[in-house]
């Protein structure tokens, strides 16, 4: 018969999705203040899109900053520019990310290894040169401003977007949608092909499984949650800065990753909310902020290659087993 904690980590296992909303619902109150918990949720789904890609189909990449910010820039165009609904602009910035991911993914598919993260690299570039130069749209340097989300109503109840509380959960949204389809991605076939291919390529082909396809079908998945992500960025900052198309936006989703843990659920999130939290605090002490975040990171590398979330639950799993065998 199990114990209590074996239950409790099967009942959490088999609802994640669930676990982790729980978790957001009353992750605002446990921070210092709003917005830093708004950041965290915005980079945590951007780490989940990026793990898709790193975590669970070991594709690394150095140019997913380009899909976080043409979702962002695009977002910010089409309210700015055209005036459109902030979520008829959300959907044209994802939109937009998932078909310049379709672009680069074509072209950096035919690549492994290093070679892939090079190209994906000199790729994410581009796209941020081309923005950059188009300051008529984008504001070049100095990024675009004006987004504005402007009050609605819901079922007679206005809804102020200026509200850091109200914005955290109208984004939560957002966030909790992507979450249930990434798991949903992830517990169907198509999921255990991307696992498959990330083990051993030649022996999934070998299975008649289009591995080509696969990973241009996971890059475009990616992007498009990234994407997701940039635009809420965009609205959440009601300016797009042109360091979201920079390479290091794409760094940091490398490191998120890694510190909450690659290939697992809830890891891209604790990566997030760590990675975020020392740099607020470190920034208050010193402007040489990112070498003390780097130090911690390599040391999280050093002796927790499975990160933070990874680690735990690797100990979890362990005492668990050890539990049941010592009966």
């Amino acid at each position: 018969m199990m114990t209590l904690p074996q239950k409790l980590y099967f009942m959490v296992v088999r609802h994640r999705v669930a676990a982790v909303l729980l978790f957001l619902l009353v992750f605002p109150l446990l921070m210092p203040y709003e917005a830093l918990a708004v950041n965290i949720l915005i980079y945590g789904l951007y780490a989940v899109g990026y793990n898709l890609l790193f975590g669970y189909t070991g594709m690394l990449s150095f140019g997913h900053a380009a899909f976080f910010g043409v979702g962002s820039y695009i977002t910010g165009i089409a309210i700015v520019h055209f005036g459109l609904h902030w979520l008829i602009a959300i959907v044209a910035g994802v939109a937009a990310a998932a078909f310049v991911g379709l672009i680069i993914g074509y072209l950096a598919i035919r690549t492994r290894g290093i070679y892939f993260a090079m190209v994906t690299l000199a790729l994410g570039q581009i796209v941020y040169y081309l923005f950059y130069k188009a300051e008529r749209w984008t504001g070049g340097e100095n990024g675009l401003r004006g987004i504005t989300v402007a009050p609605f109503e819901v079922f007679g109840f206005t809804v102020d977007f200026l509200n850091p509380m109200t914005k955290y959960y109208l984004i939560f949204l957002f966030v909790a949608a992507a979450l249930w389809f990434v798991s949903r991605v992830l517990n169907s076939p198509f999921g255990a092909v991307i696992e498959a291919v990330r083990e051993n390529e030649k022996r999934t082909a070998a299975c008649g499984f289009d591995v080509a396809r696969t990973r241009l079908l996971v890059f475009v998945l990616s992007a498009t949650l990234c994407g997701l992500a940039g635009t809420l960025r965009a609205l959440h900052l009601s300016i797009v800065p042109i360091d979201s198309l920079h390479y290091l936006q794409s760094g940091q989703g490398v490191m998120m990753c890694l510190l909450g843990g690659m290939g697992t659920f809830f890891g891209p999130f604790v990566g997030a909310a760590v990675f975020l939290y020392l740099e607020d605090i470190v920034t208050t002490m010193t402007k040489h902020w990112m070498a003390v975040v780097g130090v911690i990171f390599i040391i999280f590398v050093l002796f927790f290659p499975r990160g933070i979330w990874g680690s735990l639950v690797r100990w979890l799993q362990r005492s668990l087993f050890r539990e049941a065998t010592a009966k």
